[in-house]
């Protein structure tokens, strides 16, 4: 947790930028897995961390925008919870810890509610993402469930991205500490990476390293030897020399901030010619945005620069033929990577996506493209120095999609279909990084995780 301060001076800031009214942003409760007692592993909503910062279930934060009044609604347990969870912090004391003052049993929020309706103040509320934050949103205001999204508040969801996108000494700090916890994750996940190997041994073992080292994973692991298959959660393949394994995953702290790196490394520990070819295809073009990016910026620009390298390298193996410039702009190396170069980071591993991904990722200058593959990139709009985003270029020979594009006769005189055939049984390599956008250029965050041909071999051989 933050000094009070941080968490008061970002409630003041979110006061200057918004027009008056009160912010109702309710936490996360208790998430059943199979009856009420037995509970996933509980996850405040990152946006009430960031504004209030306790990591505790079924509290509600109220920000008044225009008396400066801020609110801690939730109750203190009773020896009953004392029995089974020991002794708690009493809700005054919590509050007291991110700044506020002023705290009420949680059944009194109806009541705070219920006097705001009848001023006509203006209540803003972000769009929930469970159903019982639905629910209670709902109850509160008076408002059908099915209807909350046209009474969002789009003007909090902007003030809110406008702050958290920017990311302060203290939340880069904790964010680097996750990428070294990812070191730890993906270099054993290369040791391990042997013949014979079942996935699950290794996605296991990486997740063991997350719990032991921070707070778990800051998302499900992503480990396959059928790395075509882009987010591939099924971990029950054994692997065998001769394919490439794609490992996409991160830690998160105990302040919940994330990491998100993805190596992709070759069973047994050495490259054949066919995968170190397609391997440094991604690679250079994970180098080379890595190296564009700076302030101003358009991210966008940066995913069609690696685009055009991963275009020109299959053109170079014969995969692709034409005019490069022109079979980006046409969307055919879309076959091959046909998903966006990255995202924003943070409290969340995709950042404030439960907000909307347009609001986030694009504005007024820049809207997302309806092309295939294009479509598909989360972050378009200018960057700014502060933003913590993700750089992950990637290959994929995807059967199906080959298989349909072929059918169609898509972007023909782009790729060449027949020589296709005999990559279809490959796989996919990825290759990611987390960066910080500078004041005139960027930085790779958190300790080198093994990335080059050479790095990758020695780091296996051990």
């Amino acid at each position: 947790m933050f000094q009070p301060s941080v968490y008061k001076k970002r409630r003041d800031l979110l006061r200057s930028m918004m027009n008056g009214g009160i912010v109702l942003l309710p936490g996360n409760t208790e998430a059943a897995m199979n009856y009420a007692d037995n509970t996933y592993h509980f996850r405040q909503d990152s946006t009430f961390l960031y504004f209030f910062g306790i990591n505790q279930p079924d509290l509600a934060g109220v920000i008044d925008l225009d008396n400066g009044q801020d609110y801690l609604f939730g109750n203190d347990v009773d020896l009953d919870d004392i029995i089974w969870m020991g002794p708690q912090p009493s809700l005054k004391d919590r509050a007291e810890r991110v700044g506020v003052t002023i705290t009420r049993p949680f059944n009194q929020l109806q009541k705070l509610m219920d006097e705001a309706i009848a001023l006509s103040r203006h209540i803003h509320f972000l769009l929930p993402y469970r159903g019982k934050t639905t629910l209670l949103i709902s109850k509160l205001l008076g408002i059908k469930a099915g209807h909350l999204s046209t009474y969002k508040s789009e003007e909090l969801i902007r003030a809110v991205v406008a702050l958290r996108e920017i990311k302060d000494s203290g939340e880069i700090t904790d964010i680097e500490s996750m990428i070294d916890v990812a070191y730890d994750m993906h270099t054993t996940a290369m040791r391990m990476a042997k013949h014979g190997v079942v996935e699950r041994e290794i996605s296991g073992m990486i997740e063991g390293i997350a719990l032991q080292k921070a707070n778990g994973v800051s998302f499900p692991v992503i480990l396959s030897i059928n790395g075509q298959t882009l987010h591939n959660h099924f971990h029950g393949n054994t692997l065998k020399e001769g394919r490439m394994m794609v490992c996409d995953s991160g830690a998160e702290s105990v302040m919940n901030y994330c990491s998100d790196i993805t190596r992709t490394v070759p069973v047994g520990g050495r490259f054949s010619q066919r995968q170190r070819d397609i391997y440094e295809i991604v690679l250079a073009a994970n180098v080379k945005a890595i190296e564009a990016i700076k302030p101003g910026i358009l991210y966008k620009d940066i995913h069609l620069l690696s685009a055009r390298i991963i275009a020109q390298g299959m053109k170079d193996l014969g995969l692709m033929k034409g005019d490069v410039d022109n079979a980006v702009a046409a969307g055919a190396h879309a076959l091959f990577f046909p998903h966006g170069l990255g995202h924003m980071m943070g409290l969340d591993v995709h950042d404030m996506e439960n907000l909307g991904e347009n609001y986030v990722g694009y504005d007024n200058e820049i809207s997302r493209s309806d092309q295939f593959g294009l479509a598909f990139l989360r972050l378009g709009k200018r960057l700014r120095e502060g933003f913590v985003l993700t750089v992950e270029p990637g290959v994929y020979f995807i059967p199906a999609l080959i298989d349909q594009w072929n059918e169609k006769k898509m972007h023909k005189e782009f790729i060449n279909y027949d020589n296709l055939e005999a990559w279809k049984d490959f796989g996919g390599i990825r290759i990611e990084d987390d960066i910080l956008v500078t004041s005139n250029a960027c930085r790779v965050l958190g300790k080198a995780i093994p990335k080059t041909v050479a790095e990758v071999e020695a780091t296996m051989s051990v």
